[in-house]
């Protein structure tokens, strides 16, 4: 039925300010999360395994920064994720 990985409300709320944004540095997900960044940590690397999002180090001048993207295969999940919920809401 629901994609257990995304029936986890920071998982679903984090894939979809991806699916609006497509990117969005760690630190912005963080703040919109609000979240640790042990936890939000935690999240992207089960989202990572399943090649939901791909995390990018990269440096800006000499700050290390990590931008998190949306795959497709994520994009995909996540709409299946919110069809799924809706059949739900519908036949309940």
């Amino acid at each position: 039925m629901f994609d257990p990985l995304l029936h986890q409300p920071v998982r679903s709320k984090l894939l979809s300010l991806l699916i609006t944004n497509d990117e969005l540095p760690f630190k912005a997900l963080k703040e919109a999360l609000s979240v640790t960044d042990g936890n939000l940590s935690s999240h992207l690397s089960k989202l990572e395994k399943e090649e939901y999002v791909l995390i990018e180090k990269i440096f800006e001048g000499k700050r290390p920064k990590t931008i998190v993207h949306i795959t497709s295969k994520g994009k995909q999940a996540f709409s299946s994720y919110i069809e799924d919920l809706k059949r739900f809401i519908e036949e309940n």
